[in-house]
């Protein structure tokens, strides 16, 4: 599910999970786990990226449908992931090597540095398309991540954006060409890696903190009962058969 390298202090975490690296609660473990390993080893940084034309294709619906009690377990273990990567201890930078699309997108915002290919992809969040409201962390990331004036229009049209858009949106810091993207990214969790590993901590954990207490568990919850509700999980599969033309 994910191919680890190291590039001199550096990890590099490569989604690999299926065609599309879709997130499902198998994955999401996994992604924590790695976290958790990088954590506690030598690396002084990480880079995530996908596989691929493909970074993340975001929440895997179909096993949404599985029912209220796969989505119990799942929103939790998403907001685990989420919260674990943007207060990742170390450097982290998001190498965007192609769509990242709804949970993909994101994962990259939880990064501290975003780089996309400029290469044709498309990023964005479409949960209000799909009929979902964004899980406490997701939101909270994206609040971080995005200007003030893009945060309501990426979140509410659920536009998927071009490269350049997205950097026009503040979704991405910057694009580079595709052969370039691992060592530019590199170059970026290099040079953050060599700011004092305290004041970049202490920094990273005063952007965050107002942001965390938002996400409380009683929001939590209730966004588990609509996810799990009839009429939303009608609005998925909608929504799956629209879009990959094909029953959920």
């Amino acid at each position: 599910m994910i191919e680890r390298t190291q590039e001199g202090p550096i990890a590099i975490l490569r989604m690999a999970h299926g065609k599309a690296s879709a997130l499902d609660l198998e994955f999401l473990g996994e992604l924590l786990n790695a976290l958790e390993e990088e954590q506690a080893g030598d690396c002084s940084g990480v880079v995530m990226t996908g596989t691929g034309k493909i970074f993340s294709a975001g929440v895997d619906l179909n096993r949404i449908l599985e029912g209220p009690a796969y989505v119990a377990e799942f929103i939790p273990a998403l907001n685990r992931f989420l919260w674990a990567l943007a207060e990742f201890e170390k450097p982290t930078v998001a190498a965007i090597n192609g769509h990242a699309i709804a949970g993909g997108c994101v994962i990259a915002c939880a990064a501290d540095r975003r780089i996309m290919v400029d290469d044709g992809a498309t990023i964005g969040v479409p949960e209000l398309l799909v009929g979902v409201p964004f899980p406490p962390s997701a939101l909270e990331v994206l609040r971080v991540a995005l200007p003030a004036n893009s945060l309501r229009e990426v979140t509410l049209t659920g536009r998927s954006y071009s490269p350049s858009g997205a950097l026009s949106k503040g979704l991405v810091d910057e694009l580079t060409p595709k052969d370039d993207l691992i060592s530019k990214a590199l170059q970026v969790a290099n040079q953050m890696a060599d700011v004092p590993t305290a004041s970049f901590l202490a920094t990273k954990q005063q952007i965050w903190a107002p942001y965390r207490t938002r996400a409380r568990k009683d929001v939590e919850q209730e966004l588990v009962k609509i996810w799990s509700l009839p009429e939303v999980q009608a609005n998925i599969s909608a929504f799956i058969k629209k879009t990959l033309g094909r029953k959920s």
